[in-house]
This record gives structure tokens, sequence and C-alpha cells, in this order.
């Protein structure tokens, strides 16, 4: 989950994530009441009366699963280019310009998305398609940070950050697909993109509240320069906000293919899925293609297909059959950040679960639902969760735990306390070197309030184990989370 920078894509995607608003248009549309009608027809008959419907059906299935992303940032990127909503806390700025996260977030923050409050988020919509554009960040220090380099399907390409290029001061081309040219001194090549629309995610960390401004200070040094005006003391980057503007599904039933078209053509998909995209053109899926110049038949079997398509990603990404459970816990695949052409899991468990996925070697995100026993984690319940001291999360940077209600959001609670992990202060260590975590919604005893996290009184709950630039046995699960264990 991408946490706080991108929760707004929940609302970005709100069409396509839940298409009951489509699926009611739909229906006062004049001849489409019959046209659902003889949508489930051959289910209830078996028999087929248009062959090129349901044929245009099932192959619109798969040319939404495999272009979904494509629609989904387009949402996004218009929303955060476009649409001021709260620039503190919400992504709003120009192409080729940073926006910053101003302030840690608390329970007050309702977007969902599991938001951690422990970075300050950095993000950017970054075209390449004329010029590379420089990124550059100051010194770091020993403070953990990173920048994710995410193309259009939501696939990463590269990394700036502690892990992979250092703590000191840089600067760093990102190039878009096939430049050849020459950089100046001083500047390093990032992977080339492969779309020449990438979004830039940065998180900082913050230690606590009396950070905020040191970190903020450190984000005003970020910088995103095209090429052209690189090293040139008085220049301004332009501030454009022309992107394009996506086609909700509820004002045209057939707006997220006129979405995606324009993308496919705006952003061309790699030489090799060329076979893939001859069978989606013959449905007028396809880089630049008319959907409305499509027989009726391939129109609403493509409007049945986006509809059925939203929730069927959504219901693969709640089954968590991607997943490997260990003790409750789910551990992300290792192709997590980088799906490629595995279309299914690049669409629903990484666009529609957070937008875009950190690689496994830079941060592992463990979800859990459940105690020990099995049964889910109960309102009000007492819980703990003991590392021993030869088995605390192996990472190199940090790691952090934090409870959540069902909505995504933070728990409200007294101590204002919403994360635990290596970084607290005044942490009680067990006598044999281990940590005990308290996990219950009402105030421990005194001698267990430092290690306290509070969870919901009421309602369904569940927490998230952050780890980041974990240890390899930890990717590949050799690392074994212990169960959260219920307390009587």
């Amino acid at each position: 989950m991408a946490g706080a920078a991108v929760t707004v894509a929940r609302a970005a995607g709100r069409a396509a994530l839940h298409p009951r608003s489509t699926i009611d248009h739909v229906r006062h549309l004049p001849g489409m009441v019959p046209a659902l009608g003889q949508a489930v027809k051959p289910i209830l008959t078996g028999r087929i009366d248009d062959w090129r419907g349901e044929y245009a059906y099932t192959l619109g299935e798969q040319a939404f699963v495999y272009g979904f992303p494509y629609i989904y940032s387009a949402q996004l990127r218009h929303a955060w280019v476009t649409q001021r909503r709260n620039p503190s806390t919400v992504p709003y700025a120009p192409v080729n310009h940073f926006w910053h996260a101003e302030r840690l977030l608390d329970a007050t923050y309702r977007d969902g998305g599991c938001p951690n409050n422990d970075t300050l988020y950095s993000a950017a919509w970054v075209n390449l398609g004329n010029e590379p554009v420089i990124l550059s960040h100051p010194d770091m220090g020993d403070r953990y940070f990173a920048f994710e380099l995410v193309g259009i399907t939501s696939d990463n390409f590269d990394y700036v950050g502690q892990r992979t290029t250092g703590s000191g001061a840089g600067s760093f081309a990102l190039l878009g697909p096939g430049w050849k040219g020459k950089l100046p001194a001083g500047v390093r090549r990032v992977k080339e993109a492969p779309s020449p629309w990438v979004l830039v995610l940065g998180r900082t960390l913050v230690s606590g509240p009396d950070d905020v401004p040191r970190v903020r200070a450190l984000q005003e040094q970020y910088r995103l320069v095209p090429l052209s005006l690189y090293g040139k003391p008085d220049a301004e980057v332009p501030e454009s906000r022309d992107v394009l503007t996506p086609i909700p599904a509820a004002e045209d039933p057939l707006g997220p293919w006129k979405t995606l078209n324009a993308m496919l053509a705006e952003n061309p998909p790699p030489s090799h899925h060329e076979v893939l995209l001859k069978q989606f053109a013959q449905i007028g899926v396809g880089p630049g293609l008319d959907v409305e110049a499509q027989p009726d038949a391939v129109r609403r079997s493509l409007v049945r297909a986006a509809a059925v398509g939203a929730p069927m990603l959504k219901q693969q990404t709640l089954s968590g059959d991607w997943v490997h459970l260990v003790n409750g816990w789910r551990y992300p695949p290792p192709q997590m950040g980088r799906f490629g052409d595995d279309f299914l899991k690049r669409a629903a468990d990484q666009s529609l679960l957070g937008v875009a996925a950190n690689d496994p070697a830079e941060a592992v995100y463990l979800v859990n639902f459940e105690g020990a026993d099995g049964d889910k984690l109960a309102p009000g319940g007492r819980y703990r969760l003991r590392f021993a001291l030869d088995a605390l999360p192996p990472v190199d940077a940090l790691w952090l735990l934090t409870a959540y209600r069902e909505d995504m959001n933070l728990i409200p609670n007294p101590a204002e306390r919403y994360s635990i992990g290596d970084r607290s202060t005044g942490l009680r260590w067990d006598e044999d070197g281990g940590l005990t975590i308290h996990l219950q919604s009402d105030r421990p005893g005194q001698d267990e309030e430092a290690n306290w996290l509070p969870t919901a009184e009421d309602g369904t709950w569940f927490v998230v184990l952050r780890m980041y630039r974990p240890h390899p046995e930890v990717i590949d699960a050799r690392w074994e989370c212990p169960p959260l264990t219920r307390v009587a």
C-alpha cells in the first residue's frame, strides 16, 4: 500500500472501483435495458444468439485487465495535476513539479489508503516525451529516503535513494524511451523509463513532530528540471496542467475504453505485446482506435466488460490468494512492484491496491487480519506480539507496526499514538532482550504503556508491519513474523 500520498486515488478512481453508478446510468440509456437482459440470457438458456457480442465481452474482459493501470493512472494524474483538494495532505502540482506533504497524518485524516505517520511524501507527474528531466536532492545524511520511479502501468523501473544511489547530494537524469544524447557533467543516469509519462513517489523519514521542519527544509531542496533548463540559475520550470482528461464511466459508459485508447496512444505499449494488441484491436481497443466505430453488439459488450471487470479485480485483491501466509501475516510475492506481463496481478495487486508498490528490496509491508487462533482480530480484544531477541524484524533502515480500521484509516485514541517500532522512544525491553508489543483499545498497566499500540474498541481492525530495506530473509519469507496472540 503506497500510503498517504496515493490515497487520493481512492477518490480519483471511484468510478472504476465502484461501478454501481455506471450500471445505473447504463440502465437509463435507451436500448440498454434489453441489452443487459441479452447479456444474461446465455447463462439462463445455454444458447448464444450473438457470437460477436459474446466474443467481444470475453476479449473485453482481458483488455480491461490489461488496460486498467492506464485508465487508473489517467484518473490519478488528472486529479493530482488539476484538482485542488487539500494540498497539505493530498497531491496537487503542475507537471514536472513536486508536491510535498506538509504534516504527518493522524486520525483526523479520513481518506483511507492505510497511511503511515512516519514519513512525509513527495509526488510528481513527469513528462519525458520531449526531453529528460533531472531529479536532484541535497545531502540526506543518515536519514532514510527514497524516490520510487514508476511507469504508466504501475511497474517500477528504478529508484533514487539511500539504498540504490546513496545519501550524498546528487542529480539523476530521468530518460524517456529511446532517448539518445549527452548529459551534463555530474548528472547520473537511471534506467530508461518504459513510458513517456512517469510518476515519482518520494518518501522521507520523519522522527516525530519536532522533526517535521527539518524534513520540510529538505523537501524544499528537491528539484525537477528539464534538461534544457538544467544549470541555468534563473530558469523557471513552466507550470503546465495540460494532461489528458479521463472520461468517467458515469458520463459515458464507453468512457473507460476511450480513456484507455488515448493513454495507449500517449504511452505506447512494449513491442512484445503486439500480438495481444492485435487481438484487442478487433473490438476497437488499442492506441488511437475508436470504440464508437464498433457495431452495437461490441459496444454493449465493452460496457458490460468494464462494469464487471473492476469488481472482479477488487475481489481478486481481497482474496489474498496471491500472497504467502505465515502466522496470519500476508507476505507479498517477490515480483511485487514489477509484475510486468502478469497482467492480472499488475492490475489488481499493484495498481488497484496502491497505485504503485515498492520493490521488496526497498520495503515489505505485511498485513494481518487475524490472531494466532485463526479468528479475526476482535474489537476490544487484547493481543500481544512478541519478538525474541534474535527474531526482531531484520532491516537496514527501520520497521514499524501500525493499526487501522476497516476503512483503512488510523484509529483515534487518547494517546494519539498510531505506530510503534524500532525508533519509538521509551520502549521497555523484556528481561531476555526481546520486545513485547501490547495491542488493545484500552490503556494497559503503567509498566506496559510504553509498548502499547492502541487498537479499535469496536468494528473491524487490522495491522500492517512495514519494514524498510528488509534483509533477504524477509523477502523470501525465511524470517517468520510471530503471530498475534490473544490475551484473556
